[in-house]
């Protein structure tokens, strides 16, 4: 369907783009921006005025729980959940059940987002046999298979010299290596920012330096091996020190934070809500402060969802027990749009680490609206006050810290390969 969008305000940052404009679709393909060829006739068009234009979301990090826990959600929920909030392109870590580390795993996801029809699925592949951190598997058959990068996902792998050379097999063949670096010994049974916080509520404690030493090792890994990484879920303001050093010596890291770190702090659990448990956990205020300002400086690429669906019942148990995370899909954008309703954060750097940024990292051609280019794209009203609820939350998962609450900015369309799969 050939469709023309007007009278939008379209941000496309990797062409420096942020006016009110028109944007035209054929062939799932971007015709023209502006004006388009005298020929070309809409089949639909679309009135977006006083509404955003975006390149379609891109979440780097998003657990759907199928295979293995189609009880929690499934792939066909969480994409349509994933549609109606403009995302187009989800990471799935390899922590699924079985775990991705053959061939048949990634196409069977693949298979099952394409029937659906509502966003693309591109998976991690182990990194190591089992994710046990023992051995590695073959990582260039799952790159060959259709994996993005290779990853261990949330268990660590302690044997340094291993992990060296997983990173040497991945620089071999140009396979992006996905961290979530924290030490093991210092991480612990911890469930919480070691802090005030913590010793308020007598909760094992993370100290900060899970993370930083974490990172320290993993940098110094990059450095030695060649390999191109990227680190999920970064917590801490002094992890942003470390990137930037990394990136003033020139190493091929980036690196993303879920946006409940940007949004929440530790005292936000309060009298034990365990709504707000995550791993990493929400750390201080001041570590909040420094992600944003990591975001505005570049040493921070990418904000994700961490997306982790559970039911309620599974928040109900005590703090320590409680299942861990925040389904965070229906309103990834509507919280980091937020940051610029504040003036925290440029609209441009906000949806670059929405977008181009998490698009370059895993090497796909999208989030970019370009002439020519994947017509991935949606349309956000940013004045529409909505509520998060049953009818509402696309997700199969209902633990969101945001459940029940008033919101502001609702995305109204989503097209993906020049086709609508959202329109509310």
């Amino acid at each position: 369907m050939d469709i023309s969008i007007y009278n939008g305000h379209l941000i496309d940052p990797i062409n420096g783009v942020n006016q009110i404009t028109d944007i035209h679709i054929s062939q799932n393909r971007i015709e023209a921006v502006g004006n388009p060829n005298e020929n070309f006739k809409s089949e639909k068009m679309i009135d977006a005025k006083g509404q955003y234009i975006f390149p379609g979301i891109i979440d780097l990090c998003a657990r759907l729980r199928e295979p293995g826990e189609e009880h929690k959600a499934t792939i066909l929920s969480e994409t349509r959940a994933a549609a109606s909030a403009g995302i187009t392109s989800l990471v799935c870590p390899p922590d699924t059940l079985p775990i991705i580390e053959t061939p048949g795993m990634v196409h069977m996801i693949q298979n099952r987002a394409n029937a659906a029809g509502y966003s693309d699925i591109y998976p991690l592949g182990a990194l190591t046999v089992g994710l046990k951190g023992e051995k590695l598997t073959d990582m260039a058959t799952l790159h060959d298979a259709g994996c993005v990068g290779v990853s261990n996902a949330l268990e660590p792998v302690e044997n340094s010299l291993l992990m060296r050379r997983a990173m040497q097999y991945a620089s071999t063949y140009d396979i992006p290596v996905f961290m979530t670096s924290w030490d093991p010994w210092l991480q612990g049974n911890g469930v919480v920012h070691e802090g005030i916080i913590s010793t308020q509520l007598g909760l094992p404690a993370i100290p900060e330096a899970a993370e930083t030493v974490g990172i320290a090792r993993d940098i110094a890994l990059v450095e030695t091996s060649g390999a191109s990484a990227h680190i999920n879920l970064i917590s801490c303001a002094r992890s942003v020190f470390r990137l930037m050093e990394a990136r003033q010596r020139n190493l091929q890291i980036s690196a993303s934070v879920a946006i409940h770190n940007l949004l929440c702090s530790e005292t936000d659990i309060g009298e034990f809500d365990t709504l707000y448990k995550v791993i990493p956990p929400l750390r201080t205020k001041q570590d909040q402060e420094g992600l944003i300002q990591g975001l505005a400086n570049g040493d921070i690429a990418a904000i994700c969802s961490d997306h982790q669906p559970h039911s309620l019942d599974s928040k109900l148990s005590p703090f320590s027990e409680a299942a861990t995370g925040i389904a965070g899909l229906d309103t990834l954008l509507t919280l980091a749009w937020s940051l610029v309703k504040t003036h925290q954060l440029s609209a441009e750097s906000v949806i670059s680490a929405l977008t181009a940024n998490p698009a370059r990292i895993i090497g796909i051609e999208r989030g970019n609206l370009a002439v020519g280019m994947p017509a991935d794209l949606l349309i956000f009203d940013d004045t529409f006050n909505w509520r998060l609820d049953e009818m509402t939350m696309m997700s199969n998962g209902r633990n969101s810290p945001w459940f029940g609450k008033e919101l502001t900015g609702k995305v109204v369309l989503t097209i993906k390969d020049g086709q609508i799969v959202w329109e509310l």
